[in-house]
């Protein structure tokens, strides 16, 4: 992750300092889940966030063949990730302002307001934590790490011998030509092939950037991995008459993002057993 200039604003560094000061902490874990990470050995510092209002410009698809379905938007992809990556940048300088290990709990969300089409919020939240011991969980290039991992989930990964080193991400944004689909005959079963083909594309490329990601952190496997399907309100979908069940129709083009991400995750030192799984069998009134 790129890490930008320091632009927060001024009333987010009086917050920050002042409850590093007065040792007050906000936190959006639920009672269950602030048990178990003080019981892991953590303290809640704060609740912490980053946010990027960003217009995403439409990007048609350029020089398609003639044979072939549709093709990764790369503008439009780029765009997408580095809104999120300064949102994520920004929770990051946060929880350094307050001296934290990490932050768990990270979720990133879209929001779409009403005064642009083509502009969005990304918003990164999270709770900062920090070792009760001294120790420092860190990641390699001093920065605090950043998980999605719940904090019942975060309690099981260490006692599991693990640790969190960073929040991974990918994402691609694909175009799917009119004609990809088209339904030649209505009243038969069959594969779509070129949108089937496309969507695979699609994921295959967040998942190699997403593993990409991973590596660069020194990670040796990913957590907690969840892939999301957008379609955004800035997608261009171009129309084109085809023949469908033998009739003329209007046939439009799908702009689509998948959006993975996960948890990198490295070996540690396991100072206690790991927790042995147990059957629970729900129980209805």
């Amino acid at each position: 992750m790129t890490t930008e200039p320091s632009d927060l604003p001024q009333h987010a560094r009086e917050r920050l300092a002042g409850m590093k000061k007065d040792h007050f902490f906000t936190s959006d874990l639920s009672v269950n889940e602030f048990l178990l990470v003080k019981q892991a050995g953590f303290e809640p510092l704060g609740l912490v966030m980053g946010s990027s209002i960003y217009n995403i410009a439409a990007a048609p698809a350029q020089n398609l063949g003639p044979y072939e379905p549709g093709r990764e938007l790369v503008t439009v992809t780029q765009a997408l990730y580095h809104a999120r990556e300064l949102a994520m940048a920004r929770l990051e300088e946060e929880a350094d302002e307050l001296g934290a290990d990490g932050v768990i709990g990270v979720r990133l969300e879209v929001n779409l307001h009403a005064w642009g089409q083509n502009v969005a919020e990304f918003i990164a939240i999270g709770t900062a934590v920090k070792h009760a011991g001294g120790e420092s969980f860190r990641t390699a290039k001093g920065k605090p790490f950043q998980s999605g991992l719940s904090g019942q989930d975060f309690w099981t990964l260490l006692r599991s011998g693990y640790r969190p080193v960073g929040f991974v991400m990918g994402n691609a944004v694909y175009y799917v030509r009119p004609e990809a689909l088209a339904v030649p005959d209505e009243g038969r079963n069959g594969e779509l092939s070129p949108y089937t083909h496309c969507l695979y594309d699609a994921r295959e490329l967040a998942m190699e950037r997403l593993q990409a990601e991973a590596e660069d952190v020194g990670a040796t496997g990913i957590v907690g991995v969840e892939i999301e399907e957008k379609q955004h309100t800035w997608g261009t979908r171009p129309g084109k008459n085809v023949l469908r069940g033998g009739n003329a129709a209007k046939v439009y083009g799908e702009t689509i993002e998948f959006f993975v991400f996960g948890t990198a995750v490295v070996p540690a030192e396991a100072r206690e057993p790991p927790p042995v799984p147990t059957m629970v069998i729900p129980a209805n009134d």
